[in-house]
């Protein structure tokens, strides 16, 4: 129960939080949380071909790109000042079977995409992943026998696909398959063969989620996908088994640990940072995209508004930058400032 005393308190100025609101000048001298360029991960889609822009139904604005037209966008986020790319190919259908074998060759899709965009923006980071999903026939993230994703069998494959994405100049290997005991299998095979400075960026709490519909439409496996991700993806219900897996990626050598989907999981954002203490990146995936491009579009929200607060609301939680698909966007917005 409040007493009169403090009521008056509240009224006669002791505690107007309104002070520091007051003007334009005042808010920006206090705020607390900032959005930069900095923080930003700009996540490509690659195909097979020359002269490719191919738009991505289920994700307005973003689009399929030949490795040439990678390499254009790698330059534009380069002038923008955004630190990094991360590469997703749509591996050719002909080139897919049920243990994703051509994720270990040499001259595949993501590695071609990764020689070009290093040959002509040297100074951009890299980040690519090694799950399987692209390359399989099923649409798992690892080999498929009998019925089952088989777990260090798909560990010794993304480990040496790893070494073979690092040969091809990767800057950080992001592996989001979900096995059990990866990051430390990649971080002995990367050392093993000279990349010591490679970083592994730890999918470390990937959740089962209802999220990630439109971005399996641009790696082209939504048709495939038999049967669901459920026994190597975390329950979303379920915040202590994401901490226990993220502490495992850390005992392992992960450098920086992800949170993907990211705004429903805010909290875990923030429980990994004060728990670890790494760099914490959030995944702003396809379908949070999706949502806040189609309202917009609808006339329901302000687009721009939404946009900048979802990523600021990342920075609240701990997270020390985002992969967005709103990156170029944003970058933009942020350099008119």
């Amino acid at each position: 129960m409040t007493d009169k005393t403090d009521t008056v308190d509240l009224i006669t100025g002791h505690r107007r939080m309104r002070r520091n609101r007051k003007a334009d000048w005042s808010r920006r001298m206090v705020q607390e949380n900032r959005l930069t360029v900095d923080d930003l991960i700009w996540p490509i889609f690659v195909v097979p071909g020359t002269n490719i822009v191919e738009p991505i139904d289920a994700m307005p604005g973003v689009n399929r790109m030949s490795i040439d037209k990678a390499v254009e966008a790698a330059k534009l986020a380069a002038d923008l000042g955004i630190p990094a790319l991360a590469t997703f190919p749509n591996v050719d259908i002909s080139l897919r079977d049920d243990t994703g074998s051509n994720s270990l060759a040499a001259n595949n899709l993501i590695n071609e995409t990764t020689r070009a965009i290093k040959k002509a923006v040297p100074n951009i980071g890299v980040i690519t992943d090694v799950a399987l999903d692209p390359f399989t026939s099923h649409g798992h993230d690892g080999i498929l026998r009998g019925g089952e994703i088989v777990n260090d069998e798909t560990v010794a494959q993304i480990a040496r696909a790893a070494v073979m994405q690092a040969d091809a100049g990767a800057d950080i290997i992001a592996p989001s398959d979900m096995m059990d005991g990866r990051v430390g299998a990649i971080r002995r095979a990367l050392d093993a063969a000279g990349h010591q400075n490679v970083g592994i960026m730890a999918y470390a709490t990937k959740f089962a989620s209802a999220f990630y519909g439109p971005y399996r439409e641009a790696i082209g496996t939504s048709g495939l996908l038999k049967g669901d991700k459920k026994t190597y993806y975390i329950d979303p219900a379920n915040g202590t088994e994401a901490m226990r897996d993220a502490a495992l990626d850390v005992e392992e050598g992960a450098d920086m640990l992800m949170v993907k989907p990211g705004l429903p999981y805010l909290d875990i954002c923030w429980r990994m940072k004060e728990s670890f203490g790494l760099p914490v990146f959030a995944y702003q995936v396809s379908g949070e995209y999706s949502q806040i491009k189609a309202a917009a579009a609808n006339g329901w929200i302000d687009g721009e508004r939404v946009m900048l607060e979802t990523l600021l609301a990342f920075k609240r939680a701990g997270c020390d930058g985002i992969l967005s698909y709103f990156a170029v966007d944003v970058a933009r917005i942020l350099a008119k400032r």
